[in-house]
């Protein structure tokens, strides 16, 4: 009896390593081929915010290319229009912004899968103007009575100004259809550098988003539809 228990085990382990080698030579044998091309697409958050917002419009493309397996080249342009009515202050900023960067794809796909969660960073540049339409002055006087408003005129216009900032974006980008994709991101920003209207502030700077008193951080929520143009792909 033991002899015939050892014989089986010796003819099991035999035919399990046999199988295993073929196994592993089918596995070696299959090779499938991933894409490198460039993707664009369009921010869809902004024309939905245009359509939902009446003081908003706005408009973002965004493109990628990929150079190896697991880092892009990104870029971002736009332009942003804002009105903001406050109990003492109305104003509008309206400019364009470009933003540069990389992506690292963290994400270890399936065979035939190429989908994103990836870290990136951006610089971010922005060129824009500001218009003051109105203010409101404060007067601790009760004298006077109400507080005087008083109108921007041409002194409330200011041009020439600009931003530059260092975004990080943590995302997700999942392929919807062939070549289609789908992205989400969020973006922490810091101010690096701006130029400010005189004897008055950048509330609002395009690309960044809102600029809060003695807080140089913005954050954002982007979300995207892409398409793939496959230029080459490699064998894997």
């Amino acid at each position: 009896m033991s002899k015939y228990i050892i014989s089986s085990f010796l003819l099991f382990s035999i035919v399990l390593t046999f199988g295993q080698e073929k196994t592993d030579e089918i596995k070696d044998s299959i090779v499938y081929k991933e894409r490198y091309g460039l993707r664009v697409g369009m921010d869809i958050s902004k024309p939905i915010r245009s359509i939902l917002e009446e003081s908003y419009t706005g408009l973002k493309f965004v493109a990628d290319y990929r150079i190896s397996k697991r880092f892009y080249i990104a870029g971002e342009i736009g332009s942003e229009e804002k009105s903001v009515v406050e109990n003492n202050l109305d104003f509008t900023t309206k400019g364009a912004y470009l933003k540069l960067g990389a992506d690292y794809n963290t994400y270890r796909n399936w065979a035939g899968m190429e989908n994103m969660i990836y870290v990136g960073i951006r610089y971010g540049v922005s060129s824009h103007e500001q218009t003051l339409n109105s203010y409101t002055i404060y007067n601790t006087s009760q004298y006077w009575g109400e507080p005087v408003v008083a109108e921007g005129g041409e002194n409330g216009n200011f041009t020439g100004l600009k931003a530059q900032w260092i975004e990080f974006q943590l995302g997700v980008k999942a392929e919807l259809l062939r070549n289609l994709y789908m992205g989400i991101n969020l973006q922490l920003k810091r101010l690096m550098s701006e130029v400010r209207p005189e004897n008055f502030d950048n509330l609002f700077i395009p690309g960044f988003n809102k600029v809060l008193d003695d807080n140089n951080i913005g954050v954002g929520l982007g979300y995207s539809i892409m398409y793939q143009i496959p230029l080459y792909t490699k064998r894997k």
